[in-house]
């Protein structure tokens, strides 16, 4: 497990943009995310053309790396080497993680998007530095869901990976009322989209996220 992985405690925020998102756009977003309390910010844009994600990527890494926040990027690991990310998130239908990691430099972060205990058990023994689990409830951003695993499972995934020192990340469906529930099934930290982008005040719903797990005023 790499060191950096130490970091994902708490709010793993997600900005997720629209395939003509720029750079502007992506940096503004990050702002808030992190104000809200968010160690690692991962960068999400589905069907995005390469040349648009790495400009963002670039943006979003010089304000992770102003902000002392570890930087991801989801899917792609070509544009999360190209501009110097902390690591990568794949899911199981991205490049394998040991393919990954023949390529990856020492200390690159490389997460696992799994949804059952095989998959879990597979990206353990491959070396995954954190894990994501879910849906945890029916989620609104997946084209196709995977089935929802619910609190006990996710609890559960929890103690499998901790037995190997591997960070577990929440996902799926997670509102701003049920983190306090995956903090008790003991996640790690909690990926939270839609209640948190699609908030009056993205900060503030970051915020409450951030204190769900670490008890912020």
């Amino acid at each position: 497990m790499s060191v950096a992985a130490d970091r994902i405690h708490g709010f793993y925020a997600i900005c997720d943009l629209l395939p003509d998102a720029g750079p502007s756009e992506a940096a503004l977003l990050a702002g808030l995310l992190l104000d809200g309390g968010a160690p690692i910010l991962q960068l999400r844009m589905k069907r995005g053309a390469g040349a648009a994600m790495l400009a963002c990527a670039e943006a979003l890494r010089a304000v992770c790396a102003a902000r002392g926040a570890l930087f991801v990027v989801n899917d792609r690991l070509d544009v999360a080497l190209a501009c110097g990310a902390d690591g990568v998130h794949l899911g199981q239908d991205d490049l394998p993680l040991a393919a990954a990691r023949r390529i990856a430099p020492p200390g690159f972060l490389i997460g696992i998007s799994t949804h059952d205990e095989n998959q879990i058990d597979a990206a353990l023994a491959a070396g995954a530095d954190y894990l994501g689990f879910g849906p945890c409830f029916p989620t609104t951003t997946k084209d196709n869901p995977d089935p929802v695993v619910g609190l006990l499972r996710l609890a559960e995934a929890v103690g499998r990976a901790h037995e190997h020192r591997v960070p577990l990340v929440a996902i799926g469906g997670i509102t701003l009322a049920r983190v306090p529930d995956v903090v008790t099934a003991g996640a790690d930290a909690a990926a939270v989209i839609s209640a948190v982008l699609t908030a009056p005040d993205i900060r503030a719903a970051a915020r409450t996220v951030s204190a769900a797990f670490a008890r912020l005023p």
